[in-house]
């Protein structure tokens, strides 16, 4: 058989598909379920599934054996087998020694704020394709879209529960009730999160705020939602004035595959109200508060200046049976697009799909995420030519 990233179906080509399970504290998402196993199995691939990697959400290897997939004992064997790797979180250290020079993996990357991966991917010789910088033709991110719903909408329910006074919080109730005046929660950023985040705000009855710098998405916002979402254009003073006012700030600011920038300083936190809560959904790409460290979902919080700080690094993991489905309807086209054609056709083919190409062949190639590392960065066309 000719070489696996230039043959297509017509040539007789299948590809070998792996899915390991997650390693990530509390991180219960699979890369594959069973119904996509199916699909890829359909068009003449092979699928190899770690034993119990959907196990958390209700998937057994009977699922996936009836899908048409085989059942690997170890994570070592899925490595050691498959040409493509399909994950959803940026594959950890023992992960990282596994992968070898020409092996694709598909996964959430995250590179920015994240050095030693980068530089175990690079070392790998692996071709790496980030879920998070593919893109769309209306400019979107739509492999990154269902998560940022899902941790949009989770941003609220947490900020919510940290509130409570045994939780460390002010002790308000979002919503207040009659005669008491509602909690006031601001959203920085208003895309996929920021959205989202309103739409559970407002349905909880809080005085809901949201800042952005673009006057035409606080338009569309409006139109939305209403006279119940109060609008300010971002810059500065509007952030230090909401943010000593708030009880609840929620960060979700992105540049794509960029560091995320620091738009609330350690200086502001400490002015900010005691017991008050931040959710930094921006954690993936290094935060947008000053203050941010990353947590986990078993260790979720940790207070600075008597200000609440939720950083959890994977959100959506906690309601995996939601957001496995979301991210698999999401990531499906193009899993087939790269197995199918091969991963060299597929990204000439799509220049959406070649958006997502961070790492291949030892070189960085995509700009956001060179310049965060400090590292050079390669023409992706010139680098798969090669």
């Amino acid at each position: 058989m000719g070489s696996y990233d230039t043959l297509g179906l017509s040539d007789g080509f299948r590809m070998l598909i792996g899915v390991p399970k997650e390693t990530k504290i509390h991180e219960y998402r699979v890369g594959l379920i069973p119904g996509n196993v199916r699909e890829l199995v359909a068009h003449g691939h092979r699928v190899v599934v770690e034993s119990g990697a959907g196990a958390a959400i209700g998937m057994t290897d009977a699922h996936y054996e009836g899908a048409g997939a085989s059942i690997a004992g170890s994570p070592a064997e899925v490595f050691a087998e498959a040409e493509m790797i399909v994950k959803v979180k940026e594959p950890l250290v023992p992960e990282r020694a596994m992968l070898r020079e020409g092996q694709i993996l598909f996964t959430y990357l995250h590179l920015a704020p994240d050095p030693d991966q980068a530089d175990d991917l690079l070392d790998s010789g692996a071709t790496c394709i980030a879920y998070e910088t593919v893109t769309s033709p209306s400019g979107g991110l739509p492999l990154l879209a269902p998560m940022s719903e899902i941790a949009g909408r989770m941003a609220v329910q947490a900020g919510a529960y940290f509130l409570e006074k045994t939780h460390y919080g002010l002790g308000i109730l979002l919503g207040g009730v009659p005669g008491v005046d509602p909690g006031k929660v601001v959203v920085i950023g208003g895309g996929v999160v920021g959205t989202h985040a309103i739409h559970i705000a407002l349905g909880m009855g809080a005085d809901v705020w949201v800042l952005d710098r673009n006057v035409d998405q606080l338009r569309r916002l409006w139109r939305q939602f209403g006279r119940p979402l109060n609008t300010v254009f971002s810059n500065r003073d509007a952030i230090e004035r909401h943010c000593i006012a708030a009880d609840l700030v929620i960060g979700g600011v992105l540049v794509p595959g960029a560091a995320a920038p620091k738009l609330v300083s350690a200086e502001l936190v400490s002015r900010m109200k005691p017991g008050s809560v931040l959710v930094d959904v921006a954690i993936d790409q290094g935060g947008c508060f000053e203050t941010s460290r990353p947590t986990t979902h078993d260790d979720p919080i940790f207070v600075v200046d008597e200000v609440v700080h939720y950083c959890v690094a994977n959100m959506p993991g906690g309601v995996p049976r939601t957001s496995a489905q979301a991210l698999n309807n999401a990531t499906l086209p193009y899993t087939l697009a790269i197995a199918d054609k091969g991963w060299r056709k597929a990204l000439e083919d799509d220049p959406h799909l070649m958006g997502g190409l961070n790492v291949h062949a030892g070189r960085i190639t995509h700009a956001a995420v060179a310049e965060c590392l400090g590292r050079e960065c390669f023409d992706p066309r010139e680098a798969i030519a090669h």
